[in-house]
């Protein structure tokens, strides 16, 4: 591998947390979910598409968003639920994927002849949140750093710098490969691994794993 040129940026290391607030708007039916959906805040799009990977679960989520798990268990319309879990908050703003949302839900109740309702106990809860960024001090200096430095990140940190990154950045990339690419191309094959990794159905801590496996190979080291 070619030898690194200096780069005089350092990657700073940040954790987060996810603030959770409540709107005090719930859905009991498609037909409320949409007429809600329409008016919230964006930030509350954001809490159901991606704030669940900051949330604690207790088992493998079957959805990657709020509004498909809730079609599926709450609705129990599973081809409601599939339509929805497609929709990837990485390719549009979020008011594009509002727009989205609507227009799957309308085409839902075009097709359907009674109005799903779910139990009462088991209503969709509209859930807005506030990201909270906190910056470790640590500081990569070099690309060979990250094989060290990955696995002893936060959940926080991972969430922050691949997923938040992707809608926060202007060119939709993890910080990751935005800090690499600074070195011009000589990590672009360390790039291209990283471009290649689901941000969806892992867990943080399952996307840590497979982070330090890509850094420990690429540079070479034995994974800690």
């Amino acid at each position: 591998m070619a030898t690194e040129k200096s780069f005089n940026i350092a990657f700073e290391v940040k954790d987060c947390v996810l603030i959770a607030i409540a709107t005090g708007r719930r859905a009991l039916n498609l037909r409320e979910l949409r007429e809600h959906i329409l008016t919230v805040e964006a930030d509350c799009l954001y809490h159901h598409f991606l704030g669940g990977r900051l949330r604690p679960r207790f088992d493998d989520p079957e959805y990657n968003n709020d509004f498909a798990a809730w079609a599926s268990r709450g609705l129990h319309d599973e081809k409601l639920a599939e339509r929805l879990s497609v929709l990837d908050p990485f390719v549009d703003d979020m008011e594009n994927l509002r727009l989205s949302l609507v227009d799957i839900i309308e085409d839902r109740l075009d097709e359907t002849e009674y109005l799903m309702l779910s139990r009462t106990d088991n209503q969709f809860y509209f859930i807005t949140s506030k990201l909270v960024i906190f910056d470790t001090n640590l500081r990569l200096r070099e690309p060979n750093e990250l094989t060290t430095a990955v696995p002893q990140m936060s959940i926080g940190s991972i969430f922050y710098h691949f997923i938040d990154a992707r809608r926060r950045t202007p060119d939709g990339l993890d910080d990751f490969r935005t800090w690499l690419k600074g070195y011009g191309s000589i990590h672009e094959k360390l790039c291209d691994q990283l471009a290649t990794v689901d941000p969806f159905f892992p867990t943080l801590t399952q996307l840590r794993d497979q982070f330090t496996e890509i850094f420990s190979d690429y540079f070479g080291h034995t994974s800690p």
